[in-house]
């Protein structure tokens, strides 16, 4: 019989898989319902099915045994294990039984099987979309904060934390439209970092494949604007950490394939976020864990899919691999600048961005709506991080302006409104780039805000007026760049000097309040947008 395998999903995540099973002389039959999907073209069969298809799956994958054979069914960085593992029942291909993988890929199932085996999981209540009213939210058995999530997506999608009852009303309608079976998911939340799994199961038996720290940010949501692998856990904590994440597996009932974690080391031990019954697609199982340790867990995950055994899961190295992303403020992308520069860093390995010229950005409320990622290796770990990081600064990008959204952002306009938000302690989401402290903040409301000149904006002669208390300040925005560096990537952009003058002068035309706060919201993205919507403003009274 033909060596032939199947494979769910045509996106990038998906492509180490594709690649390796070509490599290892099987043909490819690729399957996604985007017929645009980035890696359709590499596979040897492409066929256009929705993978919630299960169906069709099947039907397809019983062709292809009439006509040649199949061997394996597989996916990699999606949700659709449930699919795989269907297909693979089907049709008697090796893979975990059907109603495991449900197990491994509703949260509702999953919370229930933990808790049957005693592994430490959050408690939770399940609130479905039949039952959901704004004006009446479910009473919980445990104390906010607590935490709301589809049960059945990924990626982060329609999960945030959410601290009072008022919050629980939008956060439960934000979930449910994320929910493909109406449910979502309430529960306890919990303190302290998380960390990402990657393993290899045969058998029954476990195989670690990466354990990797995972950098978090911007709540109420959970933006993973990195990951580091290796993790900087002290041995005896990681050991302790990954055998309750082999629990999990076990309790879940995995014993072939692949098995993703999120796992929490809170102030209770480890507890485990969440397990899927495939590899990761946050460039872990396919980027950062073989950079690192000179392993391919996809290609071991292949071997699994046929009724092999999983060969060459012992590291040869001992490297340090970083991933981070790069994010924007929202609007629309005018221009993206340094992907060139990024790339040509040393250490840098790759760069994936996710957006072009044209493209809609929004501040992100999920793993899916990062501008893209940057991804180094070296043998040193704090030069991995500090690469990584770099590349991602070095990545600027440009909006349009005007632009009804980034105007909404910046909130240029509504002068009493924002000078209270920027007094605020509790500020509200999207963050601001630079959050000022309190004698900052009174400094800038004491900024003056000159007539605009349009004829000097024009002839592009601007000057700033001062705030150097901000620019001196030991403050960093979303990607770690201080406001002197910001500065210069705005006169880098645009080439215009930008002198800072002590007070207005008849040469210049002079940003002052307005060009600042643009600046302390949206980092050199905000400080742009207001000097190109001037531009515009001025060739519009100029016509």
């Amino acid at each position: 019989m033909k060596r032939r395998i199947l494979i769910l999903g045509a996106g990038l995540m998906q492509r180490p898989a594709i690649t390796f099973a070509k490599e290892m002389g099987i043909e490819t039959v690729v399957a996604d319902g985007d017929p645009q999907a980035v890696c359709a073209g590499l596979a040897d069969r492409f066929e256009n099915i929705d993978l919630k298809d299960k169906e069709g799956l099947e039907a397809l994958g019983r062709a292809l045994m009439n006509d040649g054979g199949l061997s394996a069914v597989m996916t990699a960085g999606t949700d659709f294990s449930a699919s795989v593992a269907w297909v693979a029942e089907k049709l008697g291909l090796p893979g975990i039984p059907y109603e495991t993988a449900l197990d491994a890929s509703d949260k509702e199932r999953m919370r229930r099987r933990f808790k049957e085996a005693g592994v430490p999981s959050p408690e939770f209540i399940i609130v479905h979309s039949s039952d959901f009213s704004q004006n009446r939210v479910p009473q919980l058995p445990f104390s906010f904060p607590v935490v709301v999530k589809p049960v059945d997506n990924m990626g982060a999608r329609g999960c945030r934390r959410v601290d009072s009852e008022e919050e629980l009303r939008s956060a439960l309608t934000d979930a449910l439209s994320f929910s493909r079976s109406g449910r979502a998911i309430v529960e306890e939340y919990m303190e302290g970092p998380e960390f990402s799994v990657d393993a290899i199961v045969y058998q029954g038996e476990i195989t670690i494949c990466g354990l990797a720290d995972r950098h978090i940010f911007f709540p109420p949501y959970f933006i993973e604007m990195g990951h580091t692998m290796p993790t900087s856990l002290p041995n005896d904590r990681a050991e302790w950490l990954l055998s309750v994440f082999k629990a999990g597996v076990k309790a879940l009932g995995i014993t072939n394939g692949a098995a993703k974690g999120d796992v929490k080391l809170t102030p209770r031990g480890p507890m485990i976020g969440e397990i899927a019954a495939r590899l990761s697609g946050g460039y872990m199982s396919g980027w950062t864990y073989p950079y690192a340790s000179g392993v391919e867990p996809t290609r071991a995950a292949i071997s699994v899919a046929l009724g092999e055994a999983p060969k060459n899961l012992e590291p040869t190295r001992n490297w340090t691999s970083a991933e981070r992303a790069f994010i924007s403020i929202p609007g629309q992308v005018s221009e993206i600048y340094g992907l060139n520069e990024a790339r040509s860093i040393p250490g840098v390995r790759d760069i994936f961005p996710r957006i072009t010229r044209g493209s809609p950005v929004k501040f992100p409320e999920n793993n899916v709506t990062k501008c893209g990622n940057v991804i180094s290796v070296l043998p040193d770990r704090e030069a991995a991080i500090e690469t990584a990081e770099r590349a991602a600064r070095r990545v600027w990008i440009r909006l349009s302006a005007p632009n009804k959204e980034t105007a909404a952002f910046l909130n240029l306009d509504q002068d009493r409104d924002r000078d209270r938000d920027l007094r605020d302690e509790k500020r509200p989401f999207p963050p601001s780039a630079y959050m000022l402290p309190g004698p900052l903040q009174q400094k800038l409301l004491q900024i003056p805000d000159p007539e605009n000149r349009y004829e000097k904006i024009l002839s592009g002669a601007l000057a700033v007026l001062p705030f150097h208390d901000f620019l001196d300040a030991p403050l960093t925005d979303y990607h770690g760049r201080s406001p002197k560096e910001s500065l210069e990537v705005v006169r880098t952009i645009t080439g215009l000097e930008l002198p800072i003058v002590e007070k207005p002068s008849d040469n210049f035309a002079i940003l002052g309040r307005r060009f600042w706060k643009a600046f302390i919201r949206g980092s050199y993205q905000g400080a742009l947008y207001h000097i190109d919507e001037l531009m515009f403003q001025a060739v519009e009274r100029n016509r």
